[in-house]
């Protein structure tokens, strides 16, 4: 290979390399992206970051810009990526962590395999021919390295999701922040020249040959646990958050199955007086008073309309949630369709079946609230089937619903520990009849199915 070779080869792997990291930071952004849009989004970052990559190369700005410049500019089109500026704070130091970690490794291999493999006398296409090489080799263990750190970093950070408020957000960008400020000063002392001598850190301090890649690695290892330890606290929050919701709501359920209690032993009250009331009826009869029995039916209609229940399931949980939804319904303009069966089989607990109820009509009461009258609708159902009890609601929405990671609506709460809690509570009490709970859109309408196992016993 000669000079005018390896001159080219040098110019094309370069921009290939721009390529590369360009591909890789796409890449790393990916799973982040909400919406349908999200591959033209990626193209978007591609096209961002190859630029400016090349605009780096070719003015000859220092390289340590890039990271600023590429920060900049993604936070102004964070309004078109569709992530909020703390997340692709975060996205961006933790790409270039990484970076630099890997960069930083894969120059102590460089630099022990070329001490392996010295250079020997010969012509010059030789030593052209071992440079170019050593650059393929570098690069390629760099990139290996780097897309590694990469997946794993995203794997961690798809593995739950954090509410990114700007505390959290200082607490994680301190260590990868402390890492690429080391990157930044290892890499000027890499490489020092002195009286026209090339002089490199490894040949004067042979021990940072093992201190640089172990500190850029426990950088990395250091960005890895803060968002693992970050994860577990956010966890622990939703649980505290989920728990609480729950109180509340068997708290409710409990102080309505009183009131029905109260209903009930009404009717039973209604019903030790009837024999009265024939006898009274009777009397009237008897008399000819025709006009005083008219009078005493009317008044008897009207206490037993008093006490006829809204909706009857068949268990008195079941029938006060529905019941009150059902005239919440009517006051807020929603048409409201019930053909709820409570399963006779007592393989489950009623309080269970409420809380699956009062989240999904919940949910499906505040999604209808912002329909256009004369649109909104809520239907539930509920039937057996052989040992499994299917439970579903549907409802009008209007706008568009993005699903999260973890499989339920995003969240449009400014509280970003509420998103989901409703619907989680239904997946727990749904997972302990060995149930799932299924979520999807057809149109303008949502569809909440719960399909529980009857068990043995409870």
């Amino acid at each position: 290979m000669g000079e005018a070779e390896f001159y080219r080869f040098s110019t094309f792997f370069t921009v290939g390399i721009e390529w590369v990291y360009a591909g890789l930071f796409a890449a790393f952004f990916r799973p982040f992206l909400p919406g349908r849009e999200g591959r033209g989004k990626q193209l978007l970052l591609f096209a961002a970051y190859l630029l400016l990559e090349l605009a780096c190369h070719r003015t000859a700005l220092p390289q340590g810009l890039l990271g600023p410049v590429l920060l900049a500019l993604l936070l102004a089109l964070s309004p078109w990526i569709g992530l909020k500026k703390a997340q692709i704070f975060l996205l961006v130091l933790l790409y270039w962590n990484a970076r630099i970690s890997s960069g930083l490794m894969a120059e102590s291999l460089y630099f022990i395999l070329e001490r392996l493999l010295p250079a020997c006398d010969g012509p010059l296409e030789a030593i052209f021919l071992r440079a170019a090489g050593f650059i393929v080799l570098f690069l390629l263990t760099h990139f290996l390295l780097f897309a590694a750190m990469l997946a794993f970093l995203r794997q961690q950070l798809a593995r739950r999701r954090m509410p990114l408020q700007w505390r959290e957000l200082c607490y994680l960008s301190l260590v990868p922040t402390a890492g690429i400020l080391f990157g930044q000063v290892i890499s000027r002392l890499l490489f020092e020249v002195r009286d026209g001598v090339l002089l490199q850190l490894y040949e004067r301090h042979p021990a940072f040959l093992a201190v640089v890649p172990l500190l850029a690695l426990l950088f990395y290892a250091g960005a890895c646990l803060s968002i693992v330890f970050q994860q577990g606290m956010a966890a622990l929050q939703e649980e505290q958050a989920i728990w609480f919701a729950e109180r509340r709501q068997l708290q409710a359920i409990q102080g309505r199955i009183q009131e029905a209690e109260q209903f009930y032993s009404q009717i039973r009250s209604l019903r030790h007086e009837m024999r009265g009331h024939l006898t009274n009826i009777q009397g009237l009869a008897h008399k000819g008073e025709y006009a005083s029995l008219k009078e005493y039916i009317r008044q008897m209609d009207c206490q037993l309309r008093g006490t006829e229940p809204a909706v009857q399931t068949g268990n008195p949980v079941t029938d006060v949630i529905i019941g009150d939804f059902c005239r919440q319904s009517q006051k807020q303009g929603i048409g409201f369709q019930a053909a709820f069966s409570y399963p006779a089989s007592g393989g489950y607990d009623s309080f269970d079946v409420g809380i699956i109820l009062q989240n999904l009509l919940q949910n499906a009461a505040e999604a209808c609230g912002k329909v256009p009258e004369g649109q909104r609708a809520i239907t539930v159902s509920g039937r057996q089937k052989g040992r499994f009890f299917l439970i579903e609601v549907t409802n009008t929405f209007a706008g568009q619903v993005d699903f999260g990671q973890d499989g339920l609506p995003a969240s449009t709460k400014a509280d970003p520990l509420a998103h989901g809690i409703g619907l989680a509570n239904v997946r727990r009490s749904a997972e302990k009849y060995m149930g799932e709970l299924e979520l999807k859109t057809e149109g303008q309408t949502f569809f909440a199915t719960v399909l529980l196992q009857e068990r043995s016993s409870l």
